[in-house]
C-alpha cells in the first residue's frame, strides 16, 4: 500500500509540474521571456517562486535528518538559510536588480568591462550550478530507493527528464509558474504530517516534553545514549563559525537565486520580493525542525545507520502506521519530488543562460541546447558517486560560492575601487583554496585538526578571498596612476556602473 501511494503521489506532482509549465509555453514567446519572464514577476510571485527553488533536498529532507543525527548543530542550517535572506534584502536584491543583467557573468561585465571577469563567472557559475544539482538527484534517488521498489537510480533520472522537459517548454516565464506553486506543496506536506504527529502523539498521551528527551537520549554523534546534545555538539568553534559564514554568505552567491532578482520589474519590487522570501522560509523551516526533533525520539536507529535523510520519509508510518500513515508519507513523499524538481529546475534555467549566452550568442534555441548539457553532465555525476548527507553536501555548495562569487557581488556593488583582476585575483583565490579543501577532505586520510579545517573552511577561506580581491584591485589602481588617461576613464566608467546601481531606476534615467 505504501509503495502504492508513494507512486501515485510522485505521478500527481510530476502531472501538475508538466500541466503547469505547459501552460507558461503559451506566455513565452520572447528570448526575455525564456531568460528572465520579461521582467514582470510581482512580488508574491517570486517570492514563492525562490522559496520554491531555494527549499531544495537539503531544507526538505537533509535538516531533520541532521537533527536527528547531530542535535543542536543541524539547527544551524535553518538558521543560517534563512538568515541568508536577509544579506541578500540589505546589501545585494535591488542594486542587482538595476544592473540590467541577465545573468551573474552579465553583471560581471558590466560592473568591471573585459571579458575574462565574465568567463571566469561563468565557470563558477557552472560548476556551483552542478554541485548543487547532483545532492537533489541523490535525493530524489534515496526518496524512490526507501519508499518504493523502484531502482534508486530510476528518482534520479526521472527527475532530471521531467526537469529538461520543463525548462525547454517555457524558460524563466514557464519556471516561475511551477516553483510558485511547489513552494506551496512543499509546505503542504510538511505542515500537515507535522500538526498531524502532533495531535496524534497528544491524543496517545505521550509525555509534552518528549521531544527534549529526544536530545538527552542521543549524543550528538547519535552513536549511543548517554550524553546531552544540548551540552555541545559534533562542530568545534571554529566549524560552527565557518558554517555560519558560508550560510550566511553563500546565500548570495547561489546562481539560481540571483537570477530570481533580474525578473522583478524594478528595484523596490526586488526588495518587497526578498522580504516575503524571509517571512515564507522562516514559516517553512518551523517543520522540518519539529520533524527533526520527533525522529530522535521515535527513529533513533536511523542516525547509526547511516540513513537520517529518510527521517521525514519514514516518521508518519512509524509513528501513526495503517492508512493514515501511508497518506501521510505519500503526501511527504510528493512534496520531497517537488523539491527535487524545483531547485533542479531553478538551477537549470540558471545554468542554461549563462551557457547560451557564452557559447550559443543567447538565442532561444541556444538556450534549448544549453538546457541539454545543464541537464546531462549533473545527472552522469549523480549516477557515478554515493549519496552523501543533503545537507552536509549543500553546506559545501555553501562554501564555495561564499569564497567565489560572493566577493564578486559584494565588493562589486558596494566598493568602486574594485577592478577585473582584483575581482579575477579573489575568485579564483576562493575557488582554489576552498575547492581544494573540501575535495582533500573528501578524499584524503587527513589528521584531525586539518581534517576539520578542511571540512569547513569558509572561515578561512571567505576572508581570504575578499583580502585577494581588495590587494590586487589597490595594487592594479595604483599602477593606472602612472597612465592618467586609462586611470581616468577607469574611474569614469565606475562612477556611472554605481550610480546604475544605487540610483532610483528613474532618476538615473533621466542623468544618463
Amino acid at each position: 500500500m505504501q509503495s502504492s501511494a508513494a507512486l501515485a503521489a510522485i505521478a500527481v506532482v510530476t502531472a501538475a509540474t508538466v500541466l503547469i509549465a505547459f501552460n507558461g509555453l503559451r506566455l513565452s514567446r520572447t528570448t526575455s521571456d525564456f531568460y528572465v519572464a520579461s521582467r514582470t514577476v510581482k512580488p508574491w510571485w517570486n517570492a514563492s517562486a525562490i522559496g520554491g527553488e531555494y527549499l531544495s533536498a537539503a531544507s526538505f529532507l537533509g535538516v531533520a535528518g541532521l537533527i536527528v543525527v547531530s542535535g543542536q548543530d543541524g539547527l544551524w542550517f535553518p538558521i543560517g538559510y534563512t538568515a541568508g535572506y536577509l544579506m541578500l534584502l540589505l546589501f545585494v536584491a535591488a542594486p542587482l536588480r538595476r544592473s540590467g543583467a541577465y545573468t551573474l557573468p552579465d553583471f560581471a561585465q558590466i560592473r568591471l568591462g573585459g571579458r575574462m571577469p565574465r568567463l571566469v563567472t561563468s565557470g563558477l557559475v557552472v560548476v556551483v550550478g552542478w554541485m548543487y544539482i547532483v545532492p537533489q538527484l541523490h535525493g530524489a534517488a534515496l526518496t524512490l530507493g526507501t519508499t518504493t521498489p523502484l531502482p534508486s537510480w530510476v528518482g534520479a533520472v526521472s527527475v532530471m527528464c521531467i526537469v529538461c522537459v520543463t525548462v525547454l517548454a517555457g524558460g524563466m516565464r514557464s519556471i516561475t509558474f511551477v516553483q510558485a506553486f511547489q513552494y506551496w506543496l512543499k509546505l503542504l506536506a510538511l505542515a500537515v504530517p507535522t500538526i498531524f504527529l502532533l495531535i496524534h502523539l497528544g491524543l496517545m498521551g505521550e509525555s509534552a516534553t518528549a521531544g527534549g528527551a529526544a536530545f538527552d537520549a542521543l549524543p550528538a554523534d547519535g552513536s549511543e545514549p548517554g550524553s546531552s546534545a544540548l551540552s555541545g555538539g559534533q562542530l568545534s568553534l571554529f566549524q560552527t563559525i565557518s558554517l555560519i559564514v558560508a550560510l550566511l554568505f553563500g546565500t548570495l552567491g547561489l546562481p539560481h537565486v540571483l537570477v530570481r532578482f533580474y525578473t522583478n520589474p524594478d528595484g523596490p519590487s526586488a526588495r518587497r520580493t526578498t522580504a516575503i522570501v524571509l517571512g515564507l522560509l522562516s514559516l517553512f523551516y518551523v517543520f522540518p525542525t519539529i520533524l527533526g526533533v520527533l525522529g530522535r525520539t521515535y527513529l533513533p536507529d536511523l542516525a547509526s545507520g547511516g540513513n537520517a535523510d529518510a527521517t521525514v520519509l519514514l516518521l508518519p508510518g512509524a509513528v501513526v502506521g495503517g492508512l493514515a500513515g501511508d497518506l501521510l508519507s505519500a503526501l511527504v513523499i510528493g512534496g520531497a519530488f517537488a523539491a527535487f524538481l524545483s531547485t533542479t529546475s531553478g538551477l537549470v534555467v540558471s545554468l542554461a543562460g549563462v551557457i547560451s549566452q557564452d557559447l550559443f550568442k543567447g538565442t532561444v534555441r541556444g538556450f534549448r541546447i544549453a538546457t541539454l548539457l545543464a541537464c546531462l553532465v549533473p545527472l552522469l555525476l549523480a549516477l557515478a558517486t554515493r549519496s552523501f548527507a543533503l545537507a552536509g553536501a549543500i553546506g559545501s555548495v555553501f562554501a564555495f560560492t561564499a569564497s567565489t562569487i560572493c566577493p564578486l557581488l559584494l565588493l562589486g556593488i558596494w566598493w568602486r575601487g574594485l577592478t577585473a583582476r582584483g575581482a579575477v585575483a579573489g575568485m579564483l583565490t576562493g575557488a582554489l583554496t576552498c575547492g581544494g579543501a573540501l575535495l582533500a577532505a573528501s578524499t584524503l586520510q587527513l589528521p584531525n585538526v586539518v581534517a576539520r579545517v578542511c571540512e569547513h573552511p569558509a572561515a578561512l577561506t571567505v576572508p581570504l578571498a575578499f583580502a585577494v580581491t581588495v590587494a590586487v584591485s589597490r595594487w592594479e589602481r595604483a599602477c593606472e596612476r602612472s597612465e592618467s588617461g586609462k586611470a581616468g576613464a577607469q574611474a569614469r566608467r565606475a562612477r556611472k556602473v554605481m550610480a546604475q546601481l544605487h540610483v532610483p531606476e528613474e532618476l538615473y534615467e533621466r542623468r544618463y
